[in-house]
């Protein structure tokens, strides 16, 4: 039996120890093929760094063309909002600014611009 047993642990241990088809090619291939990694992993690095460097280069001019157009946009629809200090008590004159309404407006005026107002700046539009 023990003879047996003894094939058996050793059949089982064989199994592990077999080399694989093709890795018998030796170290030269192996060292190979970590220099062909080496070298495309290199290459990707510079190639990303040189990417890098060039969109940093033409973001400047970019930058400043920006800040220009940003500055030409019609802000029509945004100075009909009121944009001063607020004082300590809000008075109705405030209130009627901030709403965009004549301070001698109704109810239902005040109402329907507090409500437009209400919607555009509630952060669960859209």
């Amino acid at each position: 039996m023990e003879g047996a047993a003894a094939s058996s642990e050793g059949l089982r241990y064989a199994e592990y120890a077999r080399v694989p088809t093709g890795a018998g090619k030796g170290q030269g291939e192996l060292d190979r093929r970590l220099a062909r990694t080496m070298i495309a992993v290199g290459l990707g690095v510079a190639t990303v760094a040189f990417a890098g460097r060039y969109a940093f280069r033409l973001w400047k001019p970019l930058e400043q063309t920006i800040t220009e157009t940003a500055k030409r946009i019609s802000t029509s629809s945004l100075s009909s909002y009121y944009k001063g200090g607020f004082e300590q008590k809000m008075s109705r004159r405030e209130a009627s600014l901030i709403l965009g309404v004549s301070p001698s407006a109704g109810k239902t005026k005040i109402r329907t611009a507090h409500r437009r107002i209400m919607i555009l700046n509630h952060p669960d539009k859209g």
